[in-house]
């Protein structure tokens, strides 16, 4: 629902979190009024096959992240984080310019992944 003088338009190929009452968010600053991600149409399916089974493209997520995706000892969990943080990290980790301690080994994982498969991973992690 657009607020009040704004106007709409296609979400596109591309996530977008938005607070739950921007009211709260923007004039308390409540870290508690929660959020919404939209995603694009069948993200979350086409999301779900990559972090399952890899889509010929990938290694399934659960092999080091955990059946639930919660994490298994110094492995993070990815399990109902923000997309645009997954997506975020996803990305950093292609391109070189996330450092932390797993980051190589996750470089060949995502080597092969587009952007618009990013979108559906980190569209299906958030859903869980």
């Amino acid at each position: 629902m657009p607020l009040e003088g704004q106007g709409t338009e296609p979400l596109g190929q591309r996530l977008i979190e938005m607070p739950l009452k921007p009211e709260d968010t923007e004039a308390l600053r409540d870290p508690h009024s929660g959020f919404v991600a939209y995603a694009p149409i069948g993200s979350i399916h086409k999301g779900e096959l990559l972090v399952k089974n890899g889509g010929g493209k990938t290694t399934p997520c659960a092999i080091c992240h955990g059946a639930d995706l919660n994490g298994m000892g110094p492995v993070p969990g990815i399990a109902g984080r923000s997309p645009s943080y997954i997506a975020r990290q996803l990305y950093d980790i292609q391109q070189g310019t996330r450092k932390g301690t797993w980051s190589e080994l996750m470089k060949p994982v995502v080597s092969r992944l587009s952007n618009d498969d990013l979108i559906d991973i980190a569209a299906y992690t958030a859903s869980r």
